[in-house]
C-alpha cells in the first residue's frame, strides 16, 4: 500500500485522510495550525461528522494514521500527497488559491524523488496545470542552487475531487457512486488505482480522463444539483399562487426516470461550503472564457431571492415582526453536520433582528458556531439546547433546518407552550392536515 501525505486536515482533508487509512494506506496529515495537530493526536475532532471520530481512533491505534505539523517530514516520506487546502471565494466569486499555491510550492522546496501530487480541494478549471508551473519553478530555484540537479526529481499531477455530502461524508467516501482520476501519466494513474485499491476491488466505476475535464466534472455537478434545487424551490413558489401543491409535483416530476427524486425537496434554498462558492467560482470561470452560463447564473440568483422570500413568508404569517418572540429549530445548513457557512438560517434570523423580532434558538451541533456567526445580535438572541424550552412563549415556531428530531415533535406540547400555535415549516416536514386539525396556524412552501 501507497504513503499517502494529506496536506490540510479542513473538512476534505480529514475525511480522506482517515478514510485512506482505512482503506489500508499509510496516512500522514499535516496543518500548520499546531493546536489542531495536538488535539487530533490526542482524539479530539475538530468537526462534526457523523462516523468520522470512530475512523480516526480506529487507524490511529494501528498507526496506519499520523498527524504533523511537519510538512517536510511527511512529504519526505510520502509516495502520494493530496492538496486538500480551502479554496475560500474571492470578492468577485472566483476561487482563491493561495492556499493551493502555498502548498504547492512548499512540497517544490521539499520533493527529492518522485511523487504523485493529487489537487483533492476544488479548484478551477486549469489549476493543475498552475500547480505544476508552481513547483516546477521551486525545483528550478532549487537546480540554480546547486541544491539538485537537472532532471533529477519527477513528479506527476493529478486532479481527484471530492464528491461529499456534509453528515455523510464517510459513507460517499467508501461508498462512492465514481472514482475520477484526471492526468496525462500512465504511471500516477496506476499509482492512484492502488491508493483506492479497496474500492477498485469492490468494482467501484472510474472515470479517467485530463486534469481539465476532472476539475469541471466537480463543478459541473453541485451546479447541476444546486440547478436542480433552485428549479423546484421557483415551482414551490409557483404552486403556493396557482392552489398546487409541491409534494405532489415533486413526487410525481421525480418519478420520471431522466429527473430523478433526489434534491426536489423545496425549502429556504441552498447552503455550505460548496453549492455556493462552488456555483460562483463556476460562473466567474465562464465570464473568463467569454461563455455563457446563464441557467447556472440564474440559479445562483434564485437562492438568494428564496432566502428573503423565506422571511417574508414568516413576516406574513405574523403581520409584524416588532416585539415579536420567533421559536427557530435548525441553525446549520442541513442536517448532521455544524456547518453554518451561507446557511439561511443566518439570513432569516437576520432578517427577523432588524425588523425588531427577540429570537430562541436551537440546533442538536451548530449551537458554538451560531453563537460567533450571529455575535453581532446577540442582544436579540437566545440559544438553547432543548428544542422545547426554545419554543416557550414564543409567538412562532419556524423549522429551518430538518433535524431528525424535529421530524415527530410532540405536536399537543408544543400547541400548548407557545404564546400562539404558529407554525412556519420551511421544510414541509409535517402535514397541512393534521397541522390544522390540531388547530396549528400552518404555513409551508409551495403548498
Amino acid at each position: 500500500m501507497a504513503t499517502v501525505a494529506i496536506i490540510g486536515t479542513g473538512y476534505v482533508g480529514l475525511v480522506s485522510g482517515a478514510c485512506l487509512a482505512d482503506f489500508g494506506n499509510n496516512v500522514i496529515c499535516i496543518d500548520i495550525d499546531k493546536d489542531k495537530i495536538y488535539n487530533l493526536k490526542n482524539g479530539k475532532i475538530p468537526i462534526y461528522e457523523p462516523g468520522l471520530e470512530d475512523v480516526i481512533i480506529r487507524n490511529t491505534l494501528v498507526k496506519r494514521l499520523q498527524f504533523t505539523d511537519s510538512l517536510t517530514e511527511a512529504v519526505l516520506q510520502s509516495d502520494v500527497i493530496f492538496i486538500a487546502v480551502g479554496t475560500p471565494p474571492s470578492e468577485d466569486g472566483s476561487a482563491d488559491l493561495v492556499y493551493v499555491e502555498n502548498a504547492a510550492r512548499s512540497i517544490g522546496k521539499i520533493i527529492n524523488s518522485y511523487k504523485v501530487i493529487v489537487n483533492k480541494s476544488t479548484v478551477p478549471i486549469g489549476t493543475a496545470k498552475k500547480v505544476k508551473s508552481w513547483i516546477e519553478d521551486e525545483i528550478q530555484t532549487r537546480v540554480k542552487n546547486n541544491e539538485l540537479s537537472k532532471g533529477e526529481v519527477e513528479f506527476d499531477i493529478v486532479s481527484n475531487p471530492e464528491f461529499l455530502r456534509e453528515g455523510a461524508a464517510v459513507h460517499d467516501f467508501t461508498h462512492p457512486d465514481r472514482i475520477v482520476i484526471g492526468t496525462e501519466s500512465e504511471r500516477a494513474r496506476d499509482i492512484m488505482k492502488d491508493v483506492y485499491r479497496s474500492l477498485y476491488l469492490n468494482d467501484t466505476p472510474y472515470i479517467e480522463t485530463n486534469p481539465e475535464s476532472s476539475e469541471m466534472i466537480k463543478y459541473a455537478s453541485n451546479a447541476f444539483l444546486a440547478v436542480k434545487i433552485s428549479f423546484i424551490n421557483e415551482i414551490a413558489n409557483l404552486c403556493e399562487k396557482t392552489g398546487a401543491d409541491i409534494k405532489d409535483v415533486a413526487r410525481a416530476i421525480g418519478r420520471d426516470g431522466r429527473i430523478g427524486s433526489k434534491f426536489l425537496h423545496p425549502g429556504p434554498g441552498f447552503g455550505g461550503s460548496c453549492f455556493p462558492k462552488d456555483t460562483r467560482a463556476l460562473v466567474h470561470t465562464a465570464r473568463e472564457a467569454s461563455s455563457d452560463l446563464l441557467v447556472v447564473e440564474s440559479a445562483v440568483k434564485a437562492n438568494e431571492d428564496q432566502k428573503v422570500k423565506m422571511t417574508l413568508k414568516i413576516e406574513n404569517a405574523l403581520v409584524t415582526l416588532k416585539d415579536k418572540t420567533i421559536a427557530v429549530l435548525g441553525l446549520a445548513f442541513k442536517p448532521n453536520t455544524d456547518d453554518m457557512r451561507e446557511a439561511p438560517s443566518i439570513t432569516i434570523i437576520n432578517y427577523l433582528s432588524d425588523k425588531g423580532a427577540l429570537i430562541k434558538a436551537s440546533d442538536p451541533a451548530a449551537l458554538n458556531e451560531a453563537k460567533w456567526r450571529l455575535e453581532h445580535i446577540d442582544n436579540k438572541i437566545t440559544f438553547f439546547e432543548d428544542e422545547y424550552k426554545t419554543m416557550e412563549n414564543a409567538d412562532a415556531l419556524v423549522i429551518i433546518t430538518e433535524w431528525n428530531q424535529y421530524r415527530n415533535l410532540d405536536l399537543e406540547r408544543v400547541k400548548k407552550i407557545l404564546k400562539s400555535p404558529v407554525l412556519i415549516d420551511l421544510r414541509n416536514i409535517y402535514k397541512r392536515k393534521d397541522m390544522e386539525k390540531l388547530g396549528f396556524s400552518y404555513h409551508a412552501v409551495g403548498q
